[in-house]
């Protein structure tokens, strides 16, 4: 698993949990680090959840006939691109994965959630404990994700 996070002392948490690489944006060269643990392949899957500022090192960090999966888009939505490109890149693949898509009735989301727990209870997903706030702080709350100050949940208590 490669990881990329905003700053070291993110790394060292994605680390911690189990992230065998974690490269920090604005400080390494993603492309070329994926590039050198991936013996010059690229990975299979990218999971994207910033958007705009990401897309490309994205799409250039995917091994022939790799899957970008874009799920947020924190900066900001991805721009216009040219369909073919993912064709000279190595006839890649591109989906926006939405939660209501996967979650569409009252079995799948009981379904996917069962196995989410059997994977906690078997240690192979590990939680932090939330940060908390006052509800009264939530500004405060918002102030830290938006500053990237947060890692893991949030939590607001009345």
């Amino acid at each position: 698993t490669i990881g990329v996070v905003s700053s070291r002392a993110k790394a060292e948490i994605a680390t911690a949990h189990g992230c065998h690489h974690a490269l920090v944006l604005g400080e390494d060269d993603i492309v070329q680090r994926v590039r050198v643990l991936t013996a010059g392949e690229g990975v299979p899957v990218v999971f994207d959840s910033v958007g705009k500022d990401t897309f490309e090192m994205s799409l250039k960090s995917l091994r022939p006939r790799g899957l970008l999966a874009a799920f947020g888009t924190a900066s900001g939505p991805v721009p216009p691109f040219d369909l073919f490109d993912l064709n000279r890149m190595g006839s890649l693949f591109v989906t926006s994965a939405g939660f209501y898509w996967f979650m569409r009735t009252r079995l799948e989301l009981l379904t996917r959630a069962a196995e989410v727990i059997d994977m906690l209870l078997k240690g192979a997903i590990r939680i932090a404990p939330p940060r908390q706030y006052a509800l009264a702080d939530a500004a405060r709350a918002h102030a830290d994700i938006e500053s990237r100050q947060t890692t893991g949940a949030g939590v607001l208590l009345p």
